[in-house]
Parts: C-alpha cells; structure tokens; sequence
C-alpha cells in the first residue's frame, strides 16, 4: 500500500472520438511536470470516447498505454 498520494486525470471527448487533441498532449506534459514537482507520480492520462467514434475501435485513449507515460 502507497502512503502517498497519486494521480490519473480523465475526460471525455463528445464528439466520441478519443484521439488526443495537441491540446490534450500539452494538458499531460504539464500534469506530468506539476505532478513531478511535487513528487507525485501520474499513473495514467485517459480520454474516453466511443468504440464506434474510434479509429482504434477501443472506446478510449490512454498516454500509458501509448507509452506518452
């Protein structure tokens, strides 16, 4: 068990589509500095969507997963 805070942000995308805007890559770098700083680990960045909307077919994004992380 970690006796210490961590983070993971999410949100979503209405259009359904869970690619990353170059808004949302900036977004996580800076969580991931400002998380950094203050010595707190940023387990995942997810953006939601629909699995149909997808290019993927997967329903969301995640910048772990795409090794942005």
């Amino acid at each position: 068990m970690r006796d210490f805070p961590v983070g993971n942000d999410s949100h979503n995308h209405p259009s359904g589509d869970p690619s990353p805007s170059a808004a949302d890559i900036q977004l996580t770098r800076q969580l991931r500095e400002a998380a950094a700083a203050v010595d707190i680990p940023l387990l995942d960045h997810v953006i939601i969507g629909r699995r149909g909307a997808d290019p993927l077919g997967r329903g969301y994004y995640s910048f772990r997963e795409a090794g942005l992380l």
